[in-house]
């Protein structure tokens, strides 16, 4: 009779949380980019106590934020909760919107290379600015990179909606002329898996009530 061999180990995940900053003043309102001095409204730093609670089950490798006073302040309470300090990285940035940075998002509808942003945004690049495929490269690497760093970890990185739709779109093998369908409210976690030779696994997208230490064993 022969020996029946034993089936190898599934390599462990390593499991990536993005975390949109919570909300500011101008949430909704103005396209902030990257000028500086945005912080989180009252409701913004409920939203960052909240992440931190839902958080706390998970056993977090490494903290990695966005370098915006928004993203570092929605970050604070879970670097407190696991004692962990906030990694500052450039790769979790949010465009750089150029000319457009602090215009009013009412005076940006009626333009026509609005539509170009919604409808065919792998295309197009901010005035003076980044294009959303240049985005969508910078963040995939850096979350590429803190995945092999913290392999088989669980890595929570504070970012900003764009970037953080276009990584997810990534994931999915989604057209980044599509990745505006993909919903990214403040405050909300999405998690991807990473498994050695696989593709990747998207979890959950957008998440704002649930517990998260069940992603873990997901």
């Amino acid at each position: 009779m022969t020996k029946a061999t034993p089936l190898a180990a599934s390599p462990q995940g390593t499991l990536l949380l993005l975390v949109r900053h919570g909300q500011t003043p101008t949430t909704g309102l103005v396209l902030p980019g990257r000028a500086p001095g945005l912080h989180l409204s009252d409701a913004g730093r409920l939203q960052a106590e909240r992440v931190a609670e839902r958080l706390s089950g998970l056993p977090v490798d490494v903290i990695s934020s966005s370098p915006l006073e928004r993203a570092r302040e929605t970050a604070e309470p879970t670097a407190i909760r696991t004692g962990l300090e906030v990694n500052l990285n450039p790769g979790l940035l949010e465009c750089d919107f150029g000319e457009w940075t602090g215009a009013a998002l009412a005076d940006l509808y009626p333009l026509p290379q609005w539509q170009s942003v919604q409808h065919s945004p792998a295309s197009f690049r901010f005035p003076g600015g980044e294009s959303f495929q240049q985005m969508q490269s910078r963040i995939v690497e850096a979350l590429e990179e803190l995945c092999t760093a913290h392999a088989g970890g669980v890595v929570v990185c504070f970012s900003h909606a764009d970037p953080i739709k276009a990584a997810v779109a990534h994931a999915l093998g989604t057209h980044l002329d599509l990745f505006q369908r993909i919903v990214i409210n403040p405050g909300s976690v999405s998690a991807i898996s990473y498994v050695p030779g696989q593709s990747p696994a998207v979890l959950t997208v957008n998440s704002t009530l649930e517990s998260l230490d069940g992603l873990r064993s997901a």
